[in-house]
């Protein structure tokens, strides 16, 4: 089959490898009509460099078509439609019944110390194969896979993988009370889609933060009250021009969907750079130890958010020793709320928005639609925010 695959920084190929099959009995195979290029993958791209191998193949955001099923998945047939979340759980152990997929004890990735494998996304996460390919080996199929009727295109459901989950728990990890306010920090596809969830679930105001005027555009024409980061000298500003509307106080929440791209510390990049560039042998260790993240983002929400607010993290950081303004945390009495998205935690409440009067603006929220094989070319498109690129779709 056809997948695009890890070569090196800033370098992804598509590229012919062995068809999955299936080899637990709880084993599904797919083939994929849709997969997601997200922001997470650009941390692949460039960031996260030393813990990738050549030939990985990439993507965690599909939905497809099922051609094999295990003998121990009853629950699906041939022929099925389905959207795989981009964690893979047994719905089983003592933390899926929690509610916490994302740390399932089956899956975990003891050996490295982190949670639940994801597809597609390092050797921290399982090195497991990814979805950006014609077809898809689905580990744990008898929980994680979520069956879709047919009709409505693969556009109204494809983001149950990922986006629409993560940004649910954004904004429920953000407690916005009702008819209160909350500023999000990044309008890419997380951000953007935590703006549509908090206008629905009953915000009063929603503030969006962000450089790219597409994106700010985007979040205006459906209500969201926009601030252009180009328009202020610095953060102070910023903040300062949001309070003003909030008697002075600050947004009850703030949402974090930026991550470590933050434009932001000259230093944290330096370092980034500088561990890719290491042999691998001393890379991999030097990142997990001493790894920095741009954090103008985080700071920013802690600077924010009213006193006694609560600040929401969906946007992915990756550094183990990052120096956090702990004094200002502490004084302002700020609740934090972090972590992957639990896909099947919250996919039953997001369901019955995905109606044809389309509530969150499923049907047209991807800017791009590309085949596979354009897939490298819209990886550098959407690094480098071109061409108004919000939400790339690839069509194996």
């Amino acid at each position: 089959m056809r997948a695009l695959t890890w070569q090196g920084k800033r370098d992804v190929r598509v590229e012919n490898v062995p068809d999955p099959r299936i080899e637990e009995p709880t084993d599904a195979v797919i083939r994929v009509t849709s997969t997601g290029l997200c922001g997470s993958d650009l941390h692949l791209y460039e960031v996260l460099t030393p813990f990738m191998t050549p030939g990985d193949i990439l993507g965690h955001e599909p939905m497809g078509i099922v051609e094999e099923v295990g003998a121990a998945v009853p629950d699906l047939q041939v022929g099925d439609r389905v959207v795989v979340p981009f964690q893979i759980a047994c719905g089983n152990c003592w933390m899926c019944l929690t509610g916490l997929p994302t740390q399932c004890e089956t899956t975990q990735v003891s050996a490295e110390g982190m949670g639940a494998a994801l597809f597609g996304y390092t050797r921290l996460y399982g090195a497991v194969p990814g979805a950006q390919a014609e077809y898809l080996r689905v580990p744990q199929a008898q929980y994680g896979p979520i069956k879709v009727p047919e009709g409505p295109s693969d556009d109204r459901f494809v983001y149950l993988s990922d986006v629409l989950p993560t940004a649910w728990q954004a904004v429920a990890y953000a407690g916005v009370p009702q008819g209160g306010s909350v500023a999000v920090l990044g309008l890419g596809p997380i951000g953007d889609m935590a703006c549509r969830i908090a206008q629905v679930k009953g915000a009063g105001r929603v503030f969006g933060v962000d450089l790219v005027p597409e994106r700010l555009n985007r979040a205006r024409e459906r209500g969201v009250e926009t601030f252009d980061l180009r328009s202020f000298d610095d953060e102070k500003e910023l903040v300062a021009a949001i309070r003003d509307q909030t008697d002075g106080r600050g947004p009850d929440a703030v949402i974090d969907a930026v991550g470590t791209e933050a434009h932001g510390s000259a230093a944290a990049r330096m370092v980034q750079n500088a561990s890719a560039l290491l042999p691998r042998k001393l890379s991999g260790p030097m990142a997990e130890r001493f790894s920095v993240d741009r954090l103008a983002a985080l700071y920013t929400a802690i600077e924010l958010v009213r006193r006694g607010g609560t600040i929401s993290i969906s946007g992915v950081y990756g550094g183990m020793a990052d120096p956090m303004p702990m004094l200002t945390l502490f004084d302002k009495q700020i609740q934090m709320r972090m972590g992957q998205a639990n896909v099947r935690r919250w996919s039953d409440e997001i369901i019955p928005y995905l109606t044809d009067e389309d509530p969150l603006g499923v049907d047209d929220f991807a800017t791009h639609r590309v085949p596979l094989d354009e897939a490298p070319q819209a990886y550098e498109m959407f690094q480098k925010k071109q061409d108004g690129a919000v939400k790339v779709l690839i069509k194996p």
